[in-house]
């Protein structure tokens, strides 16, 4: 299978789970039938500079951030960390996380959810 980029339609979240300004998600692979019932999507996630997913708690799927480009916090269960362009962030089960772009540039991450 084969997705092309034009069959991909970027939306737009506000405050994004409690969080700052929007985001705009692409979904890549949508769904559990595509990721063989393992999880539930792959997504590219785009925040402006000052925008943020607020801080979530995950039950029953865990979540991977790949940062593609720019600079973040992340919020790990209340331990603040900064992500830059190659760093990878993973959030288990039963447990918390939020981001925020504190960089000048958009933040782009790649993001895994999968099924724990």
């Amino acid at each position: 299978m084969v997705r092309r980029k034009s069959e991909i339609k970027p939306e737009r979240f506000d405050n994004r789970m409690g969080g700052e300004k929007y985001i705009t998600v692409e979904s890549l692979i949508n769904g559990p039938e595509e990721l063989n019932n393992k999880g539930r999507a792959l997504m590219r996630i785009n925040l402006i500079p000052g925008a943020s997913v607020g801080y979530h708690k995950h039950n029953g799927d865990s979540e991977i951030y790949y940062v593609l480009k720019g600079k973040a916090e992340f919020n790990d269960n209340g331990e603040i960390s900064i992500l830059e362009e190659g760093d990878v962030a993973f959030t288990f089960s039963s447990e918390s996380h939020g981001i925020k772009n504190i960089g000048d540039d958009e933040l782009d991450l790649l993001a895994v959810i999968l099924y724990a």
